[in-house]
C-alpha cells in the first residue's frame, strides 16, 4: 500500500492552481472536468510520478468550519519538505507570500508557516 493522492481543501480551484503552480512551483498532473469542479492534481517537479496533491473544493458543509478552526488556531493543514527553509522563506516572501511564522529551529527540523491564499496555513520543513 502507498499514498497516491492527498487532498487539500481550497476555496477556489483556479486561484489554488495559480498559487500552487506559479508561486510554489508544483507541476499540474491531472485536470479533469467533474461538473462544477475539477479533479485537479499537481506533483513535485522533483517527483513527477510521486504523490499527487489534489486541490479539493471545500464545498462540503463540514469543510469551511474545519478550515476556519485550523486557521484560527494557527495549525497548518499540510507540510512540504524543503532543502533550505531560510532560502525558501526568502524566495516566497519575495513573491508576496504572507508568513504567519518565520523560520524557527525545532530540534531536528526548521519550520516556517505561510498562508496559501485559499484559506489554509501550510508548513515548510527542513530536516537537519
Amino acid at each position: 500500500m502507498r499514498i497516491v493522492v492527498t487532498s487539500l481543501l481550497v476555496d477556489d480551484q483556479e486561484k489554488a492552481l495559480h498559487f500552487y503552480r506559479d508561486v510554489l512551483g508544483f507541476q499540474p498532473k491531472m485536470d479533469v472536468p467533474m461538473g462544477e469542479y475539477r479533479w485537479l492534481t499537481l506533483v513535485s517537479p522533483d517527483e513527477p510520478e510521486g504523490v499527487q496533491l489534489l486541490l479539493e473544493p471545500d464545498a462540503h458543509p463540514a469543510a469551511k468550519p474545519f478550515k476556519a478552526a485550523l486557521l484560527a488556531d494557527g495549525i497548518p493543514c499540510t507540510s512540504f519538505a524543503v532543502e533550505d527553509v531560510q532560502a525558501e522563506h526568502a524566495r516566497l516572501r519575495g513573491l508576496g507570500v504572507v508568513f504567519t511564522q518565520p523560520p524557527v529551529a525545532l530540534g531536528p527540523v526548521t519550520t516556517a508557516i505561510f498562508e496559501d491564499t485559499c484559506g489554509n496555513l501550510v508548513q515548510i520543513a527542513q530536516q537537519h
